[in-house]
């Protein structure tokens, strides 16, 4: 009996030891390590009002804090540091154009663009025109030339009061050198220029002279009439010299040349015209 008890003494001791043990080691299991406590604790963040601005905030400031240091210590609101904004540039101060320099700009642009394209003209072959130095003309024919290296469209003019004589402009500048032909009332209003106050030279001869050779070369059938009208007066009142007489031929010449154009009459019925249109010098009382 006793030996019995003693040994069933044992085995429950040895039951009690083994339950011991596994009990420690169910709670060394359950207990949890301090180090997952903290990791925790930094992935939930706890209490009321925490938004993500101030989780941000925390999380900035454990970052910034350098390595060694106590994880106790109070944390330190590291603040961005302000940037100056730029400055705008100046304005750099506008110089006034002068006016004259503006439009000097504008026809030189205008010009520019203007010899960049094709330049159309209403004249046509087999048109009536009047050149300023040589009167009244026909065009005649349109070619193309090559003339000074440049390849350039032309058309010829055959000069009324000479049939001999043949000029070339080109195309793109001939409505800067010719005009068209007068029409019949012009025409009319031309010999009624006859009917004014002759000027005289009076003192200033070579003035005078000036003045009537712009008005032969200005290409105005008007301003022509009057030179036939005050070197006629001057010739019937107390002669001219030759080179004035050259050039009242020539005047009379001119003008009877488009006068025929504009009337649809010969040169010579046109100086018939021009003849009964001038004052008829004075005869002298006997």
């Amino acid at each position: 009996m006793t030996e019995t008890g003693s040994g069933t003494l044992s085995e429950a001791a040895s039951l009690t030891d083994g339950k011991g043990d596994s009990s420690a080691a169910s709670e060394e299991r359950t207990d949890p390590s301090p180090a997952k406590e903290e990791a925790g604790s930094a992935k939930t963040p706890t209490g009321k009002g925490t938004g993500p601005e101030e989780l941000t905030a925390s999380v900035s400031a454990d970052d910034a804090a350098p390595s060694g240091t106590d994880p106790g210590a109070p944390k330190v609101e590291v603040k961005p540091k302000k940037v100056p904004a730029k400055k705008a540039p100046a304005k750099a101060r506008s110089r006034k154009v002068p006016a004259k320099r503006v439009r000097a700009r504008r026809r030189a642009g205008a010009a520019k663009s203007a010899a960049g394209k094709k330049k159309q003209t209403s004249f046509r072959v087999g048109d009536k025109v009047v050149h300023p130095h040589h009167g009244a003309a026909e065009i005649v024919k349109r070619s193309k030339l090559d003339l000074a290296g440049e390849s350039r469209y032309y058309f010829e003019l055959e000069i009324a009061t000479e049939s001999s004589l043949k000029v070339l402009i080109p195309v793109d500048t001939i409505d800067e050198t010719i005009r068209p032909v007068i029409t019949k009332t012009a025409a009319g209003r031309v010999l009624l220029k006859f009917k004014e106050e002759p000027q005289d030279s009076g003192a200033n001869w070579s003035r005078w002279y000036k003045v009537l050779n712009e008005k032969m070369t200005s290409g105005d059938i008007f301003q022509v009439a009057e030179v036939v009208r005050d070197l006629t007066h001057a010739q019937q009142a107390k002669g001219i010299s030759p080179a004035l007489k050259r050039m009242l031929s020539k005047a009379r010449t001119t003008l009877s040349s488009e006068l025929a154009f504009a009337l649809r009459i010969t040169p010579d019925q046109a100086l018939e015209r021009i003849d009964l249109a001038l004052p008829k010098p004075e005869t002298p009382e006997e």
